[in-house]
């Protein structure tokens, strides 16, 4: 039986928890109708956290690690997908409770399966990934809910990140004024050309002690970061402002006060990339492969090949990452 390579993770007897790869035929595989030769898969925030148990993320062991991937149908048992067609699998429970994308083959339940948009190859889709995504996500839910480039300034934390490069590329295409908050200050040229007004040092910010409400600034914000920072930005935005809540990098908690929500009708919006209804999972990438496509972002991408992987990891735990991170598992032939 042909046999393929996987990055695998496994929990011992007593519970240690560790990443290896490893060769695997298609019947080891969770179930699902639909069978997918892997082009390219990619680094998310979320890899990491799951690379070695490192933050509980991983519900079932073994499983092949990988929470997205890009490539091409190699069967299907579903009518709605055929050999050949291009796709795209993320969120649902890949990587997390089921087989995911760090795999020469994936196969997958046929409801989690998108399709490529015609002008995005298997490369283009993992520039993006799970990161771009609900960057994009987040923004369509804010614009949903009022934001307008009109409005005044928005915010995007964590700015260096997947989730923010692309965040602050498509806010200024769209022609808002980004003002991009990060930890890395060094990192300006690079924000400012992805399209950003200005560059906040988030260490020159006193987050000690937040009043309920600040001065009115910003319309809208993409927070990566959760804590005290989001907090912040609730007391800090405009009338009808919109927050999309993408991330908790920093803090999974959230200490603030209704004022914000009660007095100036802010309204806080959760991004869930995981679970989003096909429908608008396909419109967000319909929108990524052309009005909304990221250049700067894909044009400044870092490749790596499949057998690199494991030693990438820690840098994302570490906050040491800019941008994104694409990796090669197949051969790209064609798109």
């Amino acid at each position: 039986m042909h046999k393929f390579k996987a990055y695998r993770t496994f929990q011992d007897e007593a519970k240690n928890v560790a990443s290896r790869f490893v060769q695997m035929t298609l019947d080891e595989l969770d179930p699902g109708e639909v069978v997918v030769r892997t082009k390219y898969s990619t680094i998310n925030y979320k890899d990491a956290l799951s690379h070695n148990g490192t933050g509980k993320i991983m519900r079932k062991y073994p499983t092949n690690a990988g929470i997205d991937m890009a490539g091409t149908v190699e069967s299907s048992a579903d009518g709605r997908f055929r050999r050949g067609d291009k796709v795209i699998v993320h969120g649902y429970d890949l990587g997390v409770a089921h087989d995911g994308g760090y795999s020469e083959v994936v196969r997958v339940p046929a409801d989690w399966v998108v399709r490529r948009p015609e002008s995005m190859t298997a490369f283009d889709a993992m520039t993006m990934g799970t990161a771009g995504y609900t960057a994009a996500l987040a923004i369509m839910l804010m614009e949903h809910n009022g934001l307008k480039p009109g409005n005044g300034p928005v915010a995007v934390t964590g700015a260096t990140g997947g989730v923010g490069s692309v965040a602050v590329e498509i806010l200024a295409k769209l022609g808002y004024e980004v003002v991009a908050i990060t930890g890395k200050p060094e990192e300006r040229r690079y924000l400012l050309g992805l399209g950003a007004k200005d560059v906040v040092d988030r260490r020159t910010l006193d987050l000690s002690k937040i009043r309920p409400l600040d001065k009115s600034t910003w319309a809208g914000a993409v927070d990566n970061l959760g804590g005290p920072l989001l907090a912040w930005l609730l007391s800090t935005m405009k009338v009808g402002g919109t927050i999309g809540a993408v991330g908790l990098a920093a803090d999974m908690r959230l200490d603030t006060t209704v004022a914000p929500f009660i007095l100036r009708g802010v309204a806080l919006l959760g991004a869930d990339s995981a679970n989003t209804p096909m429908a608008t999972r396909q419109k967000v990438w319909n929108k990524l492969a052309v009005e909304w496509r990221p250049d700067v972002v894909h044009d400044q991408v870092r490749t790596i090949d499949f057998d690199e992987l494991p030693t990438h990891f820690d840098a994302y735990l570490k906050g040491m990452v800019r941008g994104r991170t694409v990796v090669r598992i197949g051969h790209d032939t064609h798109p």
